[in-house]
């Protein structure tokens, strides 16, 4: 697998915000979204197995695990990976894009799946089977870049009866959606949501790597 980092940390976003865990972060992604945060992680990295992982997260001894990117399901070892990582009694939470399917993971795996937004430039890559089977452990991210964004993803979640299927998370893009404006929104309209913002920007500041 090729891997960008892995580190110690918390949970940054979510509804597992703030527990301490190991993130793994993979190298390469499919897609351009127009906010992404982690294009270092586009290219680079190094090669390393499915065991010299498995010995950095054992030595940094944190109980849960993020599996993150670029995008982790292009790496054909994730599954094997994360199966890996149950066995030993770690849980496991993956984010991965819309883009992919993720039915192949192991059932103890949390999904957090990010459906892409107009504003994300992707919108048209998302797979939307990819939200059959989620379950209320897993989540449905939307990343927001406006209102328009706001108002897509807020038909989204009402047409495909998404709330109660999973946890639905919406999240200002970082220096550009005042929260405050989302969070009016989300009153005003009463969806159905949580507001989700990236606590590990706010504690560590929003340049920086390895936290």
């Amino acid at each position: 697998m090729r891997i960008t980092e892995i580190y110690a940390s918390i949970q940054g976003e979510t509804q597992y915000a703030g527990i301490p865990c190991t993130l793994v972060r993979t190298t390469g992604c499919d897609l351009r979204c127009s906010y992404c945060d982690t294009s270092y992680a586009l290219s680079g990295g190094r090669e390393m197995s499915v065991e010299e992982i498995m010995l950095e997260v054992r030595r940094l001894g944190l109980p849960w695990v993020t599996l993150t990117g670029g995008e982790p399901m292009l790496q054909a070892e994730v599954a094997s990976l994360a199966e890996r990582l149950v066995r030993e009694g770690f849980r496991v939470v993956l984010e991965t894009s819309g883009a992919h399917p993720v039915a192949h993971l192991s059932p103890a795996v949390i999904r957090i799946v990010d459906i892409k937004t107009p504003g994300s430039g992707e919108v048209e890559q998302n797979f939307w089977d990819v939200l059959h089977g989620l379950r209320p452990q897993d989540a449905i991210k939307f990343v927001l870049c406006d209102e328009t964004d706001y108002s897509w993803s807020a038909e989204v979640v009402r047409s495909r009866g998404l709330s109660g299927r999973a946890e639905i998370l919406f999240s200002p893009v970082a220096g550009k959606l005042d929260p405050r404006d989302l969070a009016a929104w989300i009153l005003r309209d009463r969806l159905p949501v949580r507001l989700n913002l990236q606590l590990h920007k706010y504690v560590w500041g929003a340049e920086t790597r390895g936290v």
